[in-house]
């Protein structure tokens, strides 16, 4: 059987619903009950059920009606229907509205049990679809050069086993791509991938996201919260800046690591957990342990293989496939006609020390092909990159490029992007000195993001 499982019972006889929940409890899972079908919609909009069982005839409204209620309202939660009165026209009106199982009672526990196991399945496969649809062409390592093929070669080394594994590397070098590799490389490739960057939590909330609570464990509690670990239950966690993981955190991570179990802010029994952790830092994490900030006992958890990724600068021969393929990914999402980059341009970028590494570098490519006319030239490269390493070109034939295919708004709106991105780099994707950079409240520089389409995840909410 699956992880613990959180099911919603709806039926109107006080008795059924003592036995199905008692059956589940047994088997150890959680059963939440209700008598009505008004009070079940309220449930499933407020909290998340792995499965709603529910009878059919029921006074006021019946299990029909519900089951059309909750698609209505966009809920995606498996409902299995069940009814001591099943006729093959019910069964058939049910499975047309998206029941997942028409059951006839009574129930046994076994086929209580095996529906669950199958809703279960389902619901696995259409997040793992989801995922997977998201992620093509998204998360692929691109390369070329020998550097990141030692890289490669490495992960491939440990991908099967359950070592655990410390990936260095600056920022913007694709830490994540790299787990991700490993973990879809690994055994537990059909499991799910988690991730918590440890940076971009505060202190106070960190445990909660890591471990859960349960509903009402403190103020603001509203409903119990599934943690990160147990997301990850048969499959990988992967903890980015680990380096910046409050103290307090690294004592009870280091137990998880140690027990494999888990317990929820207000629970009164820990959970077993099947996780492969998977950290990162862009810092000297031995320096920490040196200088009493991160625990040394952890460290040896945490550190059994280090992997570094190479920055930008030292993998110059994989620029030009990875300029095509950040081309290609922009033009896709955007619905633009995919342009060509020429040599000179790919030489000048070649240039650029690239600070931001990977990820400034698609940042660049996006901006070149907002602001270049039928081919990126070496030309439209300066205007692209920070003012503190590019002496910025206004000639009449890049202005006429522009003309041709830009309006006056569109390249108001490129330049103040580019303007925003340039001092993102500059400071290390950190908004606070950012915003103060440019003049603006913190608040007012995460807005203007969020209108120049600016990847939120990616800024650091508070400096080193």
């Amino acid at each position: 059987m699956s992880a613990k499982a959180n099911i919603l019972i709806v039926d109107d006889e006080a008795n059924t619903l003592a036995s199905l929940s008692r059956a589940f409890r047994l088997a150890g899972h959680e059963a939440v009950v209700c008598d009505s079908a008004a009070r079940a919609l309220e449930l499933a909009r407020t909290q998340p059920f792995d499965l709603i069982l529910s009878d059919v005839v029921m006074p006021r409204r019946d299990g029909l009606s519900l089951l059309e209620d909750l698609k209505t309202a966009g809920i995606s939660a498996p409902v299995v229907m069940m009814s001591g009165q099943a006729h093959i026209e019910m069964a058939v009106r049910a499975t047309r509205l998206g029941a997942l199982d028409f059951l006839e009672k009574p129930l046994t526990t076994e086929k209580l049990l095996v529906t669950l196991e199958n809703a279960l399945k389902l619901t696995r496969l259409e997040t793992e679809n989801r995922e997977l649809r998201a992620r093509v062409g998204k998360h692929t390592l691109v390369f070329a050069g020998e550097t990141m093929r030692r890289v490669m070669a490495q992960i491939e080394r440990v991908a099967a086993s359950e070592t655990r594994i410390c990936i260095y590397g600056e920022t913007g070098t694709g830490k994540e791509l790299a787990a991700r590799t490993l973990h879809e490389k690994s055994s537990r490739a059909n499991g799910p991938f988690v991730t918590l960057n440890c940076a971009a939590v505060p202190a106070e909330l960190i445990e909660s996201e890591l471990f859960g609570h349960e509903k009402g464990s403190f103020t603001g509690a509203a409903q119990r919260h599934t943690g990160k670990f147990e997301q990850a239950h048969r499959g990988t966690l992967f903890l980015d800046e680990i380096g910046d993981m409050p103290a307090a955190m690294q004592a009870k991570l280091l137990r998880v690591l140690e027990e494999d179990e888990v317990e929820r802010i207000g629970a009164d029994k820990p959970t077993t957990v099947d996780v492969r952790v998977i950290v990162a830092t862009h810092r000297n994490l031995e320096q920490l342990v040196e200088s009493g900030v991160f625990r040394r006992d952890l460290y040896h958890r945490v550190v059994v293989f280090p992997l570094e990724l190479p920055p930008l600068r030292k993998r110059a021969e994989d620029l030009p496939l990875l300029v095509e393929h950040f081309a290609r990914q922009v033009c896709a999402q955007n619905g633009w006609k995919l342009i060509g980059f020429s040599s000179a341009a790919i030489e000048a970028l070649k240039q650029y020390p690239w600070p931001g590494n990977i990820r400034e570098l698609r940042n660049v490519v996006e901006r070149l092909l907002l602001l270049a006319g039928d081919e990126v030239a070496a030309d439209d490269v300066p205007l692209a990159l920070p003012a503190s390493h590019a002496t910025i070109k206004t000639t009449p034939a890049h202005l006429a490029g522009l003309e041709a295919t830009s309006s006056l708004a569109q390249r108001v709106l490129a330049f103040e992007r580019a303007a925003v991105l340039n001092e993102l780099e500059l400071h290390g994707r950190h908004v606070t000195q950012t915003a103060k950079a440019l003049g603006l409240e913190r608040s007012h520089l995460y807005k203007k993001c969020q209108q120049l389409g600016i990847d939120m995840h990616s800024l650091r909410t508070r400096d080193e």
